[in-house]
């Protein structure tokens, strides 16, 4: 094991972690695009994403966790359509 090896191991671990982004999914509603953008955080996974809609985007975070990835995507597609929901093109203001 090389020294470099040897540091980002100690210091980063082995490796089997999940990364600190976990990939995203993209949905459509009313017209916007919502992309779900969960990420891991101790215990679970905090809700995150971007709504876009001709040219504009609007990026969210949530306090709200997850304890797994799908339910994060699940919950973050319900927190973006209740933003859309509420304030419609108005949440690009």
């Amino acid at each position: 094991m090389g020294l470099l090896s040897g540091l980002s191991k100690l210091f980063l671990g082995s490796g089997s972690r999940t990364p600190a982004s976990a990939p995203s999914q993209e949905h459509e509603y009313q017209g916007f695009v919502i992309e779900t953008q969960p990420s891991k955080v101790d215990g679970g996974f905090r809700v995150s994403g971007v709504i876009r809609k001709d040219g504009k985007e609007h990026q969210f975070i949530r306090a709200d966790l997850a304890y797994s990835l799908d339910d994060a995507h699940e919950l973050t597609l319900f927190k973006a359509k209740q933003s859309i929901d509420q304030m419609g093109d108005g949440i690009f203001r």
